[in-house]
């Protein structure tokens, strides 16, 4: 099993619909420490659903890897952390205590656990009595519909977890720019016992180093701005503002090929969203993003992407991804 140095340890954070396998493979190659599946329910791990069991696959590049998985119900868990100690190449099960999604929370999930935080520790108990992994790990938010970080520092001490990411913002909060909350992660990490991963608007290296600074934390987990510039790891771990130097048409076709490696056919379709990503800031970007929404055969695709990056270097990309509360 692979070991973790929390020196600055950078994150994929799980975001849904987009940090599937070829994403994280993407980014991996960019220097990130942990990938993160995608977030999947404990219910649907339990049952072994096929889509599920495809969602926990990881690419050869993925080490250390880590699987996060959501629910409140002991007896699923433990269920769901069965089969995941039968997986190989897992290195961490995470723990979802953060998602904002009504459909999640509602339910007693997710974000809904920090209004009973007694029930969340008896889950992280469980996880980590349960798991042949190396490391156990919870995501966790401010609180539901208020700040309680003080409280919830103290849980995750009786938690029995090996490290812990916290977004700084409440349920309640969404993905609000101006709601985002550092001093709460530096308060935070000043009671917790373990390691310390901040997330929420980390968008440049210049700013995960103040984030980082300020808050005392280990590391750092993105999302967003990896969407958009996957080689935001490279800069952080570099420490510079330059840009590697590589093609974007070479990385978007890799990631193609990656998408229909493990999708099929179907995975043409499933990276539309990504080429509007990817095209943000070219030249007639808009007229090309028409064009790839009519697109279903992978020989065409391949092809525009050939026409349309053509030498193309990387260059940044306008902060344009935008989450819904499906996302984590």
């Amino acid at each position: 099993m692979a070991k973790l140095h929390f020196d600055n340890l950078l994150i994929l954070a799980p975001l849904a619909g987009f940090t599937d396998l070829p994403f994280r493979s993407v980014v991996k190659k960019f220097g990130v420490d942990l990938t993160v599946s995608e977030m999947i329910s404990s219910h649907a791990l339990a049952y072994q659903s096929a889509k599920t069991l495809k969602m926990i696959q990881k690419s050869p590049f993925e080490t250390p890897y880590s699987v996060q998985i959501s629910g409140s119900k002991l007896e699923v868990l433990e269920k769901a952390v069965a089969l995941l100690n039968q997986t190989d190449g897992i290195d961490v099960i995470d723990f979802n205590c953060g998602c904002p999604a009504p459909k999640v929370s509602n339910h007693g999930n997710g974000s809904g656990l920090l209004k009973n935080l007694d029930q969340m520790v008896s889950c992280l108990r469980l996880i980590k009595d349960k798991s042949n992994k190396a490391y156990s790990s919870v995501k966790v938010r401010l609180g539901y519909d208020r700040k309680i970080p003080i409280e919830i520092a103290h849980a995750i001490n009786d938690s029995g977890v090996d490290f812990c990411v916290i977004h700084g913002r409440t349920r309640s909060d969404g993905y609000k720019k101006e709601r985002i909350d550092y001093e709460s992660i530096r308060q935070m990490k000043q009671i917790i016992k373990v390691p310390v991963i901040a997330n929420g608007e980390i968008t440049t290296p210049a700013q995960a180093k103040a984030v980082r600074e300020y808050t005392g934390a280990n590391g750092v987990m993105i999302g967003r701005a990896a969407l958009n510039n996957p080689w935001i790891f490279w800069q952080i771990k570099n420490q510079t503002q330059e840009l590697p130097n590589l093609l974007k048409q070479d990385l978007v076709l890799q990631h193609f090929d990656l998408m229909l490696e493990f999708y099929g056919e179907y995975g043409c379709v499933m990276f539309r969203k990504n080429l509007h990503a990817y095209a943000k800031g070219e030249a007639q970007a808009s007229q090309y993003r028409d064009l790839v929404n009519s697109l279903k055969d992978p020989r065409e695709m391949r092809q525009s992407i050939i026409d349309f990056f053509g030498s193309s270097s990387i260059a940044p990309i306008p902060d344009i991804v935008h989450l819904n509360q499906k996302s984590i």
